[in-house]
């Protein structure tokens, strides 16, 4: 479990620091949460999600290969990892809870 942590990590780290160079970021009045879309090089989508104005994650983020393949859905609350996360790693779905920003394993 720890090595697939640690891929997603490396992986989410290298998809924002390619992604930050094509970003669509939207306030929803209703919500009052600013939508971002990032994009990779090619144009493809990096990442989806959004954001409180005070700038903490919120809500599902979903990040995707440089193909348009899916690689994890993510919840958040307030910047914090809550929820069911779901990898997929190699083709295989790993789903990961968290409370409070801490792994059940």
């Amino acid at each position: 479990m720890k090595k697939y942590i640690t891929i997603l990590a490396v992986v989410l780290i290298s998809v924002s620091s390619f992604a930050q160079k094509d970003k669509s970021l939207t306030l929803n009045k209703e919500t009052n949460l600013i939508e971002a879309v990032y994009y990779h090089d090619n144009g493809e989508i990096s990442q989806t999600g959004f954001f409180t104005p005070e700038g903490k994650l919120e809500g599902n983020w979903v990040s995707y290969d440089v193909k348009g393949t899916k690689l994890v859905s993510a919840y958040y609350k307030e910047g914090i990892k809550v929820g069911k996360w779901i990898h997929w790693i190699d083709g295989n779905k790993k789903v990961v809870s968290y409370t409070n920003n801490v792994a059940a394993l």
